[in-house]
């Protein structure tokens, strides 16, 4: 029951790989206790050995389930964040303003940037590093709102007979906000605000026919109609509590689990007062909405009714609203349409390989006579070239060894964010586990690069270790900085304070790069990769290459098949960051994070089979930049999306736009590089180690 439980009723159970971040995670401790009181079972004759071994192992158990018994009752908890809050009646549910979002600026600004009503004393949400590079400033409002008391209409900080004047600048920010489509973003008991849409399925509004409901996050600013700008300045407030079963003579708890809001915006003529506060609101159809003139001072008021009623739903179930999402079955199509095309062309280009490459080997290795043996021809003539250091091996070993450890980061987040640890209940941990991990795994990062740095005879380990700990790192800080300035520039609660960026400093320098230095220590003085084959002191001289072979080319053919595979959940994860979107599908993204590094192996070693076919031994820095290619496509499909999904036509939005769009480009072709990059090398070593070389 402290689990969360099951679905309401008339709710089909499904099965979600994603899931799991919907339910709170309980460890009990009576559970372990319990297990340790069961017989064991019986075993055959022991020997010498085993009785003193059996003797240890029971005394350790005696004492374990001896402290067990000593121990107290122990009860379950919740991982910090996602536990329940449980409400008795008349009890306070704080009402919090998160932020304003507009997904046609990008531009986030904190709630009382705009003239809203403000309680005697603003006080801010102590945020994480997420939150804080997210734009959210949660902060406390004036809504008085406690647990099943209802209130028909009240006036927030203003009465009827004194209303609240806007100035003549104050009126015309508010009509620029609504002009571009902000959106209010509350919050209650963490659970954000929703605005209900019913979609009629078939065209006539009829009552009786079938409906679709969606929720939109947070509530429309207002609106426009004829030029004039109609703010929403009444909110009917409908929360949805569970009632929790408690013990006879205990008084009952409430949770909160559905948090929708309905704006409304009523001329100030229309309203009436009763007194204390309290007002009546006019009928729907009697109502003029309240108009604010940019051009003049404004008078208005404020109001806001509540209405509380009971739900089934239980309190681990309470996201499923918000993270319900339209045309399932055409996101389950395509994900096992993209699965089962990658790993059919990934067999048969495996299969093609594999028979041509023994077949290369068996010829390479049959010993006739001289004249066949002079007669070298293929990826064999090159043996003595094939693992000549490239140009630039401090670069190279920096650039992989940034990608290593953006692999490590992603596959470590996306695993726990599948196991319902990071859920968008957790504001802000995403983001925040991100970026402490990219800076932990700096030590694996520098190990790779420390060792492959060696391995391309390489000497200078400590300008090696500051390039990789600094190269990636300095181009995304740079990047971050420049669009941050425009943003500060706009007032933007999106800016990341200075404080906060002295402190990502801190850790860049503090943690981050030390951990390089000393995988990179390690890695240097570790044994160098073994290559099978000695390389000539006289470089090959390279035939000349077909058109196919061009660099760009071969970037244009690698990159088609990983784009393939992820370009569906590109469209949600792109929905996720530029539309304020929750993404909860980490179950499908682990499975197409799969998919890509095999497709991603698969291509490049391919793609360095051809080279080398062709005689060309220079594939050190060609497979890096081939195997990165569908980031080349990542970055076609954001400047589709900016047109035609976007209504974005502002200077600095569009800037912004582009600027986090080329980090992510850089950080997918470092990804995707890397992983081709160590394919190939792998698949070189082995074949030039399956031939005899003379």
């Amino acid at each position: 029951e402290r689990r969360g439980g099951k679905t309401g009723p008339g709710r089909k159970a499904e099965v979600r790989p994603e899931g799991a971040s919907r339910r709170p995670v309980a460890v009990s401790m009576e559970s372990a206790a319990s297990a340790n009181r069961e017989p064991l079972p019986p075993t055959s004759a022991p020997t010498r050995g085993s009785k003193m071994a059996a003797s240890g192992v029971l005394g350790k158990l005696t004492c374990a389930l001896a402290l067990l018994l000593w121990c107290p009752e122990a009860r379950g908890f919740y991982v910090p964040g996602v536990a329940p809050m449980n409400f008795h009646k008349n009890a306070v549910v704080e009402i919090k303003a998160v932020k304003l979002t507009s997904s046609r600026t990008q531009l986030p600004y904190e709630y009382y940037s705009l003239p809203f009503c403000e309680p005697k004393e603003i006080k801010y949400k102590a945020e994480n590093l997420g939150e804080v590079l997210r734009g959210d400033r949660i902060v406390n409002t004036p809504f008085q709102v406690h647990m099943t008391i209802e209130k028909k209409c009240e006036i927030l900080c203003s009465s009827l007979d004194a209303p609240l004047v806007l100035s003549e600048k104050q009126s015309k920010l508010i009509a620029e906000r609504i002009q571009e489509d902000y959106y209010v973003h509350l919050i209650a008991d963490n659970l954000p605000v929703a605005t209900r849409l019913e979609f009629y399925l078939n065209r006539e509004e009829d009552k009786s026919k079938e409906k679709d409901i969606q929720f939109e996050h947070g509530y429309r600013l207002g609106f426009m109609d004829n030029n004039k700008f109609y703010l929403h300045n009444h909110l009917s407030f409908i929360l949805y509590y569970h009632r929790e079963d408690v013990e006879e003579n205990q008084e009952p708890n409430y949770r909160v689990v559905r948090f929708e809001v309905i704006p409304q915006s009523i001329k100030l003529a229309d309203l009436k007062a009763e007194g204390n506060g309290v007002c009546i609101l006019p009928e729907a159809a009697s109502s003029a909405p309240q108009e604010i003139d940019p051009t003049k001072e404004n008078k208005l008021l404020f109001t806001y009714s509540v209405r509380w009623e009971e739900s089934d739903i239980k309190w681990a179930s309470r996201w499923d609203t918000y993270l319900t999402m339209s045309d399932v079955q055409i996101h389950w199509f395509s994900i096992i349409n993209s699965v089962v095309v990658v790993f059919f062309l990934s067999g048969i280009l495996s299969m093609i390989i594999i028979r041509t490459l023994r077949k290369d080997i068996a010829n390479y290795n049959k010993e006739d006579d001289i004249e066949d043996t002079m007669e070298e021809s293929g990826w064999k003539l090159v043996h003595g070239d094939v693992f000549r250091p490239p140009q630039y091996p401090m670069i190279l070993s920096s650039l992989l060894g940034s990608g290593i450890q953006l692999f490590c980061m992603i596959l470590i987040v996306i695993f726990v964010a599948m196991l319902g640890m990071l859920s968008p209940s957790s504001r802000g941990a995403l983001m925040t586990t991100a970026c402490f991990l990219f800076m932990f795994m700096g030590v694996f990062g520098g190990f790779s690069a420390g060792r492959l740095y060696r391995t391309l005879k390489g000497h200078r380990w400590k300008k090696g270790a500051f390039c990789t700990a600094t190269l990636y790192p300095g181009v995304v800080f740079g990047i971050c900085f420049i669009l941050n300035c425009f943003i500060w520039g706009k007032h933007s609660s999106g800016a990341v304070p200075f404080p906060t960026m002295v402190a990502l400093l801190c850790m860049w320098f503090g943690i981050s790069l030390p951990l390089v230095y000393l995988g990179y220590y390690f890695g240097f003085r570790k044994q160098p990769y073994d290559n099978p084959v000695r390389t000539n002191q006289i470089p090959r001289q390279i035939p000349e290459q077909r058109w196919y072979m061009n660099r760009f080319v071969g970037i244009l053919m690698a990159g088609i098949l990983p784009f393939g595979a992820m370009f569906i959940e590109l469209f949600f994860i792109f929905s996720a960051i530029w539309e304020n979107q929750f993404y909860y599908l980490f179950g499908f993204l682990f499975l197409v994070f799969i998919i890509l590094v095999v497709s991603c192996s698969q291509i490049s070693i391919v793609m360095v089979y051809f080279q080398l076919c062709a005689e060309d031994y220079r594939w050190w820095w060609r497979t890096f930049l081939v195997s990165g290619g569908s980031a080349f496509y990542v970055l076609i499909y954001a400047v589709f999306y900016f047109v035609n999904k976007l209504d974005i036509v502002e200077f600095i939005p569009s800037l912004l736009y582009f600027g986090y769009t080329a980090l992510m480009v850089l950080s997918f072709w470092l990804l995707t590089g890397t992983i081709g990059f160590y394919a190939a090398y792998m698949f070189v070593r082995k074949i030039y180690a399956a031939v005899k070389i003379d």
